[in-house]
């Protein structure tokens, strides 16, 4: 998953901020920052990776504390291979660090009505523009699918 918010073409977009806070590259993740995103899914983390899918959703920065930490709602769809038309729903506090565990909510298609989690790895993150390449390991837990693993290619 590819988050980028800098450059001409971003794929994260500030749409809500606090009266009188500046969002500004250093500063682009203060309490109370909305962003909306559409990242692509790639097979891998260079860019330039074929597109498997898209994750688009929400996040917002929760945290005054020296913890930074985000409210993370997003659905990862397929829009090729394997798991085409099929998606993964998740709704999590997202902490700003490199390897972390976020919660699956709800799927479709493919993976209807299960549940897990995703860890997630961060293979490429850039403090200052927000930029980040997130890796997506997701297990599944569900009455239709028993329990299976997926591997997400690295790439939000």
């Amino acid at each position: 998953m590819h988050d980028i918010l800098s450059g001409n073409n971003p794929f994260s977009v500030l749409v809500a901020k606090p009266k009188n806070t500046v969002v500004k590259e250093g500063n682009v993740g203060p309490f109370g920052a909305v962003y909306v995103f559409d990242d692509p899914l790639t097979e891998g983390p260079d860019p330039k990776s074929k597109v498997i899918g898209n994750a688009r959703g929400l996040y917002a920065s929760v945290s005054r504390g020296s913890d930074p930490t985000l409210l993370f709602n997003g659905d990862l769809e397929f829009t090729r291979g394997e798991f085409n038309g099929s998606s993964i729903s998740v709704v999590s506090r997202d902490p700003l660090v490199l390897i972390k565990e976020v919660a699956v909510v709800g799927s479709r298609g493919k993976f209807r009505m299960a549940k897990g989690f995703s860890l997630l790895n961060a293979v490429f993150v850039n403090i200052t523009s927000g930029d980040a390449i997130l890796e997506w390991h997701v297990t599944f837990f569900g009455d239709v699918l028993k329990s299976i693993s997926v591997e997400l290619p690295v790439e939000q």
